[in-house]
C-alpha cells in the first residue's frame, strides 16, 4: 500500500485528486494540507511514501517545504504538481531533489502510474514540461556535473545516460544486453558516487553535463 499526502491550496484541485486515486487498491490517500507550513505537520504525523506538491502557495511555498522534507531522515518521495508548462519554479524543485513533476491536468491513468512510478524511486515527469526544464537545465553545461560523473565507470556511465532518457530498468537492461539485477547494481553504485537517491536527479547531472 501507498500511502499518500496532497499539499494543494486549492480545495478543487485537492477534491479532483481525491477523485482520482482514491479508487485505487493500492493507493491509501492519507491526508492532505493547504499549505507548506501545514505539510511538514501532517506528513511528520502520517509519514506517507509520496507526497503531491503543489508550487505556490501560501504561507510557505512548495519550494521551501521540499527543501526541509527532503533534509529530513527517510523524507516521502516528493512529485511535485504545477499548473504552467514554462513553470521555472519547477526546475528548482528538481534541483533541490524533488522525484518528479506533473501537470495538474495530466489524464488520470498517467496521474495515477506517476505516482506509482515515484514509489518505486522511478521519475516521473510530464512530457509536455520536460522539454521546456531540460532546455532550462542545459543551457550550458556545468563542469561540476562533468566532475561527479567521471567518478562513474564507462558502464555506470551508460546506465546514467538511459536513465536520463527516461528508460526503465528492464529498457536499460535490454539496451545494454545486460540482467535487470546488473543494471540495479549499477544505479545502487550510481546513487552512492553521486551522493543522491533519486532517478531524476542522476537525469539532471547527466544533461548538465552535456551527456545527453
Amino acid at each position: 500500500m501507498i500511502r499518500v499526502v496532497i499539499v494543494d491550496d486549492d480545495p478543487m484541485v485537492r477534491t479532483g485528486l481525491r477523485l482520482i486515486l482514491g479508487g485505487e487498491p493500492d493507493l491509501d490517500l492519507a491526508g492532505d494540507a493547504d499549505n507548506g507550513k501545514q505539510a511538514m505537520t501532517v506528513i511528520r504525523d502520517l509519514r506517507p511514501d509520496v507526497v503531491l506538491m503543489d508550487i505556490r502557495m501560501p504561507v510557505q511555498d512548495g519550494l521551501v517545504t521540499t527543501e526541509l522534507l527532503l533534509r529530513q531522515p527517510s523524507p516521502p518521495r516528493i512529485l511535485v504538481l504545477t499548473t504552467f508548462d514554462a513553470d521555472d519554479m519547477v526546475l528548482r524543485a528538481l534541483r533541490l531533489g524533488a522525484h518528479g513533476f506533473l501537470l495538474k491536468d495530466t489524464p488520470p491513468a498517467k496521474m495515477i502510474e506517476a505516482v506509482r512510478a515515484v514509489a518505486r524511486g522511478e521519475p516521473a515527469l510530464s512530457p509536455s514540461v520536460a522539454r521546456q526544464v531540460i532546455a532550462a537545465a542545459t543551457g550550458a553545461y556545468e563542469p561540476v556535473a562533468l566532475q561527479e560523473l567521471d567518478r562513474l565507470t564507462d558502464r555506470e556511465r551508460e546506465v546514467a545516460v538511459e536513465i536520463a532518457r527516461g528508460s526503465s530498468n528492464a529498457e536499460i537492461a535490454e539496451s545494454l544486453c545486460v540482467s535487470v539485477a546488473t543494471v540495479k547494481a549499477n544505479i545502487t553504485r550510481i546513487f552512492a558516487k553521486l551522493g543522491t537517491d533519486n532517478r531524476v536527479h542522476v537525469a539532471m547531472k547527466v544533461r548538465d553535463a552535456g551527456l545527453l
